[in-house]
């Protein structure tokens, strides 16, 4: 049944899919739309119900990776801070003095003088230790894909937002045409 009302009209970009979403169809004439799909105007709303259904559970899944995502860019950028503050205070012979935090609400103060290298939280429970111009490049690369992540993650929610929107015209033109066609038929039988 899907196939069938897939087929019956056409997507205005010319896109089957991005990254397995479907295409919703935009339907110009209704009364065809049926006839081709070989469905009542009751099964047509209720698959394209489910369709936006279907497109609501993912726009929610994608806007909690944009949330994962947006949380996790500062974090990279401020460790890329912190290393290249560490290769700083090394290049001029400082110590640097850092507080951390032990526990919840208990901090201490560190004096760290000539590092040669940091430990990097991979997630897990793992961290690994790295020279500081090996986790300079990593934590660069880390950046790059999380940015380039991020765009395509944004392209698809505005994808996904044209479909929902696309599923929302075509319901209500389905329904509308249903209406008129039921007065149509309501005046006859007046006549």
């Amino acid at each position: 049944m899907a196939a069938a009302v897939a087929a019956s009209a056409s997507t205005p970009q010319g896109v089957a899919e991005r990254r397995g979403i479907p295409a919703a169809a935009f339907v110009e004439d209704v009364e065809a739309y049926l006839r081709q799909a070989g469905l009542d105007v009751n099964s047509a709303l209720a698959f394209l119900q489910e369709r936006l259904q279907q497109y609501k559970i993912v726009e929610m899944k994608l806007l909690a990776q944009q949330r994962d995502l947006q949380a996790k860019i500062p974090d990279i950028e401020k460790c890329l801070d912190i290393v290249a503050t560490l290769q700083a205070k090394k290049d001029l012979g400082e110590a640097l003095i850092a507080d951390f935090e032990l526990s919840e609400g208990i901090y201490s103060r560190a004096k760290i003088e000539d590092t040669d290298s940091v430990c990097l939280w991979l997630g897990a429970n793992v961290m690994l230790e790295y020279s500081c111009d090996e986790a300079n490049a990593l934590l660069k690369k880390n950046l790059e894909n999380a940015k380039a992540s991020l765009e395509v993650l944004v392209a698809d929610l505005q994808f996904l937002r044209d479909q929902q929107t696309i599923t929302q015209v075509t319901i209500a033109r389905v329904f509308n045409w249903d209406v008129h066609q039921r007065r149509s038929k309501q005046a006859i039988k007046e006549t």
